[in-house]
């Protein structure tokens, strides 16, 4: 499992992690990390240890129905531990006096409902992820250019996918090579440059780098299509290719701009940029208002 479907599978309640998987349409969610969440526990699991024996003892069907699903674990490994999905979680807070169930059983149902309208309608998803980069202090400009990037990026890997490359290695292999072609760096060169560690690198590129991204993706895919590219090989080929048409493009625009689009900044510094002039002109504004006072007072 990747880092991106290890973020899809936590879900956060009031500062609590609760782990879930996504099964035929429906959240399956960790039964343990929800005692934990209800009850401030110091042991989850054996509270519903405990739970689960006295729901059995009462002739309670909830317990049978629960799946017991791999999900990542504290060490990081994948160990098999009691699911269940939305309606039988429900059932099993009414067990569990608490006085979080209300607030826990709204937020419960709308995780769910944004997920099932999500896949009804892709562009909520896309609504949803705007309103967060929003929130992070990212311009409309550049959400739009990184969300078209998102799009163009799930495009690719759907075509890799639908011929037959395994999704994790050769997946990272791919968009290294595009963009070495594109930028001349491998992504982890890139990040180095830009200080960055285990952040997403394109959501520190500026509006210039997120467009010849998109360029070398976008023609990549294309020429796998036309191409009928099949395996990793041949994928690789389109790869490289796609990537050269950006890389051109790139390098004639920095000749008739006068300088390079790769950039040291990354959002954290310009967002300190951006705070440091703010706080800059509040300063002045203070001391220019200071200022007409005291001419004021000297005139009266």
């Amino acid at each position: 499992m990747n880092k991106k479907e290890d973020k899809k599978n936590i879900a956060i309640f009031n500062g609590k992690t609760i782990r879930r998987k996504f099964i035929n349409d429906k959240w399956f969610f960790s039964v343990v990390d929800i005692v934990g969440v209800l009850t401030d526990s110091g042991n989850p699991r054996k509270y519903w240890n405990k739970l689960s024996q006295r729901l059995r003892e009462e002739g309670s069907e909830v317990v049978t129905i629960c799946h017991r699903l791999k999900l990542i674990a504290e060490d990081g490994k994948l160990r098999e531990t009691d699911c269940a999905n939305t309606e039988t979680i429900f059932r099993i807070i009414q067990s569990i006096p608490s006085k979080k169930a209300e607030p826990f059983k709204r937020w419960l149902a709308k995780v769910g409902y944004q997920r099932i309208q999500e896949i009804e309608n892709p562009e909520l998803a896309q609504e949803r992820m705007k309103k967060l980069y929003e929130l992070k202090g990212y311009s409309k400009d550049w959400i739009d250019k990184r969300i078209r990037g998102i799009v163009i990026r799930q495009n690719l890997t759907d075509e890799w996918k639908n011929r037959g490359l395994k999704e994790e290695i050769e997946y990272a292999i791919l968009t290294n090579e595009i963009s070495k072609a594109t930028f001349g760096k491998t992504i982890e060169e890139y990040k180095k440059i830009k200080n960055l560690d285990k952040e997403n690198l394109r959501d520190h590129m500026d509006e210039l780098a997120l467009i010849f991204g998109m360029l070398g993706e976008k023609v990549t895919t294309e020429i796998t299509v036309n191409k009928n590219s099949e395996g990793f090989v041949e994928c690789a080929v389109a790869a490289k290719q796609g990537g050269d048409v950006a890389g051109n493009a790139r390098k004639e625009a920095e000749e008739k701009i006068g300088h390079s689009i790769i950039s040291k900044k990354n959002f954290t510094l310009i967002s300190e940029s951006k705070n440091k002039k703010k706080k800059k002109l509040k300063k002045n504004m203070w001391e220019k208002k200071k200022l007409e006072k005291e001419i004021l007072k000297k005139v009266k």
